[in-house]
């Protein structure tokens, strides 16, 4: 936490910053770069992307704010922060959605060149704020003319007005980086290659850059710099990532692991997007995107490959997936491996587009006609997202089976360190099609999967016939009552037998005790650091985070029993408290929010302590 101190030079274990502006100031850019430039200093980070829906609100009104919070430190970060630090307010709006946030006596700068009666206007302030003397009581408040430095700074430079003063997030930038302790060569270098080919914007933004950089180092207005602690990681080699980029690069792992090409049919929705284009550079590694005309299409593409014999993969978000739901029980009936990919993001309907939330659980459980049961797992952080992808891949070639995988907008578009798995380390997931020659029944099951085998269409001797139908153990359309039951118990004990594969779940805390904090997907990194600082407070409270939904590992029944109380947060009104309730019998407490925004810890360790 930053405090005001007399030293020039103040250390600390971690720190938290948020920059805010208009949706076309740049914040998205210079927040990714403040986190490049963590990770090659060595810091653990964990990010939050934070930005409008519409490609380009009115400028300088509250809709129109973007911001990207960014925490870096010494010790293991798991968590953008509760609260920053450190703002940069690049006008009133950003301000006035994001002050109240902001820790007392934290960092505030603010561009007063925005400040003008008309941006206050726009942004619901009868005064200007900046003039207010409690601003400076409770904050350290530093204002700068970002429009007119940034200018100065480019007076020999050839570009229009305009251009150059869309160059000072790079100003701001340059003057956290001092604040911070951040060397600016690695952005100078992404710069450089970014604007290689238009020499005069490139030069522009290096030298706002460094002329922030330089104006941090030389005014009076920054009482302290600060240095931060080296995170230390286990040894090898680190990339910053996505959730939607390590997901892609998961996909990819698993076509070199199984040795099958791989068919991703999406339709570009927010937040799932990302993943389409990343998957699109990897033709070398056998993969194949097809950007669908519909959400139904590219469902399609993708069982029509897997039918074929490829590894079918599709994307989206909670609204395409409603759509995908007849062809999803169309793969479930048909048994073929499939991979649903729902990032989720606030609805109903189109809802919140940027924002996160965990409302789609009970859809990707039920969202069927008929018994149609379908594996549902949910990945945890960013470079979770990675080995979710290898693991789905696993069971749906291993069960021949759909797998729903829950991502959600808050760890995919958020980014932290991961750790590249060597080659060597990465699992054999490769089955084994029906050849020619072979004996071959449609329906017939592998006595410990249930699974059929598949055969590759085409192949002389293997012709037979799968469709939405219900079928017998030949492959023929079959109306008989005890078949049909059998049918679909089958398919749902096929389900439940991927839970035998499972490790034992990890228990953060004591095995038994007063309370237990039971989560799913992107809440994992709050839920850890809260349960954390609860027990080093010396309180009776342990966490549990499920990557199975469907089917529940199988120790998890024993786990629940064996504490007083349950506690199940969630992004959503109580869908996984509902199933928790329903199959094991126990008054799980759930604490819900839906406000498009991660938990806080503060929040978490609040239901804590009120639960103890």
């Amino acid at each position: 936490m930053i405090t005001e101190a007399s030293v020039d030079n103040q250390e600390l274990q971690s720190a938290v910053i948020r920059f805010a502006g208009d949706s076309g100031d740049g914040m998205q850019v210079v927040g990714d770069r403040f986190s490049d430039s963590s990770a090659i200093a060595g810091h653990d980070i964990s990010t939050f992307p934070d930005y409008p829906a519409e490609i380009r609100a009115p400028i300088g009104t509250l809709p129109g704010v973007s911001a990207f919070q960014i925490h870096f430190g010494g010790n293991e970060v798991m968590t953008p922060g509760d609260a920053p630090d450190a703002l940069v307010a690049m006008n009133p709006a950003a301000m006035k959605m994001n002050l109240q946030d902001l820790k007392e006596k934290g960092i505030l700068v603010v561009n007063t060149g925005q400040f003008t009666k008309g941006n206050l206007k726009k942004a619901g302030y009868e005064s200007d704020p900046l003039e207010d003397p409690q601003l400076d009581l409770d904050y350290q408040v530093i204002r700068i003319d970002l429009g007119k430095l940034t200018e100065d700074a480019l007076q020999k430079s050839p570009m229009k007005r305009g251009d150059k003063a869309r160059c000072k997030n790079f100003f701001a930038l340059g003057f956290v980086y001092w604040i911070f302790g951040r060397e600016v060569d690695s952005t100078i270098e992404w710069i450089n290659g970014k604007w290689g080919k238009k020499p005069e914007l490139a030069e522009a933004n290096v030298s706002v850059l460094k002329a922030g950089y330089y104006f941090g180092e030389t005014t009076e207005m920054v009482p302290n710099s600060y240095k931060i602690a080296r995170a230390v990681t286990e040894r090898g080699i680190y990339r910053k990532i996505t959730g939607n980029e390590a997901l892609a690069l998961g996909l990819v792992a698993a076509t070199q692991c199984s040795q099958m090409d791989l068919v991703y049919g999406s339709y570009p929705i927010t937040p799932a997007s990302d993943i389409l284009k990343f998957l699109s550079s990897y033709k070398n590694f056998g993969v194949k995107t097809v950007q669908a005309e519909d959400e139904i299409a590219a469902i399609g593409v993708a069982i029509g490959a897997s039918f074929a014999g490829s590894l079918g993969v599709t994307g989206t978000s909670g609204p395409g997936l409603c759509l995908k739901s007849e062809a999803l029980g169309f793969a479930i009936v048909t048994e073929l491996p499939l991979i649903v990919v729902d990032v989720q993001r606030g609805g109903p309907s189109t809802g919140l587009p940027t924002k996160t939330e965990q409302a789609d659980l009970l859809q990707a459980m039920y969202g069927r006609n008929g018994e149609s049961p379908v594996v549902v797992m949910a990945a945890s952080s960013p470079g979770d997202c990675f080995d979710t992808a290898l693991e789905a891949v696993r069971v749906t070639l291993t069960y021949n089976t759909p797998v729903v995988l829950l991502s959600d907008a808050y760890i995919a578009s958020g980014s932290e360190p991961w750790r590249i798995p060597m080659v060597r380390d990465l699992p054999d997931i490769s089955v084994d099609h029906v050849l020619y020659g072979d004996e071959y029944v449609v329906y017939k099951r592998d006595p410990q999967t249930l699974a059929r085998r598949l055969a590759i269409p085409g192949m002389p001797g293997l012709e037979h016939q799968i469709g939405g139908l219900e079928k017998n153990e030949e492959g023929k359309v079959s109306y008989d009552p005890d078949n049909h039951e059998e049918m679909v118990r089958l398919r749902a004990e096929k389900v439940q037998r991927v839970a035998d594969t499972l490790d034992p779940l990890v228990i953060n805390g004591p095995d038994s005790g007063d309370l237990l904090v039971l989560g799913w997907g992107g809440t994992s990194g709050a839920i850890t650091s809260a349960v954390d600082a609860m027990q080093a407070e010396g309180r009776s409270v342990s966490c549990v985070h499920l990557r199975y939904i469907n089917p529940f590992p199988h120790d998890l029944g024993e786990i629940l029993h064996r504490v007083k109380k349950v506690l199940i947060p969630e992004l959503n009104r109580g869908q996984l408290t509902m199933l928790i309730r329903s199959r094991y019998l126990i008054d799980a407490i759930g604490f819900n929010q839906v406000r498009g925004r991660p938990f806080l810890i503060q929040d978490l360790k609040n239901k804590i302590q009120e639960l103890l």
